[in-house]
């Protein structure tokens, strides 16, 4: 890796983004969407030994019953992800002063605690999504090469075709959760789905405010979408590039997310912290 704007390190040395140095994280990392729910996690953790922060990206590492976790915020959005999960994966594998990948490869454990939006009344406010399968509809995985054996193209045709997605969008994506992290946590009282991850807020969740979406009925359509058995639960903006990013980089991922708002009846949870600290509580306890 010849060019400095390859690999970008600090004055430090620490890698770009993150501004972490390789004995920084653990290989057991929970990721969050808001930085400040890295300080409210925290404070689950003893023996802090790492407290670093640049933009979105905040970072602790600490001690969890005897164990090491590190919990870092991603910010928004899939493309936060794409910094977020490639320059962790170049921390453990990757010789940032010479750029060369080393020969014994580290694997990750990420595990996404977050917050999404109910798709079906059955997937109601205060409770739990695991993500089976991770559906993303904001074309990230596209740009790179050699990810066809990690998707399940077979769901993503039926779905493009039952919601006649146009040419003028990426086409969907989707990737499986990593089986032995599916495994670990099979017992919990977690609703498994099919998530969508969206690249953005508002018209790509079906919102609107001022401005129209491409499809006024896609929320109802994805609701009433079934393959083999299995329906979408959720909408939330992260997991198809964590999941997508995680398996061609070797690492394993799981997403699991409070349902804080349910876009068939309309509720929604505004204080939703002690849900998201119960739900930390129990991942942490597990991994």
């Amino acid at each position: 890796m010849e060019k400095k704007t390859e690999l970008i390190t600090n004055s430090d040395g620490s890698i770009f983004h993150l501004n972490l140095l390789p004995g920084d994280i653990s290989d057991k990392i929970i990721i969050v969407g808001d930085p400040g729910r890295v300080e409210m996690l925290s404070s689950l953790l003893s023996d802090i030994r790492v407290r670093k922060e640049n933009r979105e990206f905040r970072t602790v590492t600490g001690s969890f019953e005897g164990n090491e976790i590190t919990i870092i915020s991603s910010g928004i959005g899939t493309d936060n992800i794409d910094i977020l999960i490639n320059e962790l994966d170049a921390l453990v594998n990757i010789d940032l002063k010479t750029g060369a990948t080393k020969e014994a490869l580290v694997s990750l454990t990420f595990i996404r605690i977050g917050t999404s939006g109910g798709l079906r009344s059955d997937v109601p406010t205060g409770s739990c999504v695991m993500t089976e399968t991770a559906i993303g509809f904001d074309g990230l995985i596209h740009f790179y090469e050699g990810y066809d054996w990690l998707l399940d193209n077979i769901l993503t045709s039926v779905l493009a075709e039952y919601l006649e997605w146009p040419d003028t969008l990426s086409f969907p994506y989707a990737v499986n959760a990593n089986k032995e992290l599916l495994a670990l946590f099979q017992k919990e009282n977690f609703i498994k789905g099919i998530t969508i991850s969206a690249p953005g807020f508002y018209a790509p969740q079906g919102r609107r405010l001022r401005l129209e979406t491409f499809d006024s009925e896609i929320n109802n359509k994805l609701a009433e979408f079934s393959f083999r058995g299995r329906t979408i639960s959720n909408y939330e903006m992260e997991s198809s590039a964590i999941y997508g990013l995680s398996g061609l980089l070797g690492h394993k991922a799981l997403t699991i997310c409070a349902v804080i708002g349910n876009r068939v009846t309309g509720e929604f949870i505004n204080d939703y912290k002690p849900i998201i600290m119960d739900l930390a509580r129990r991942v942490m306890a597990i991994i």
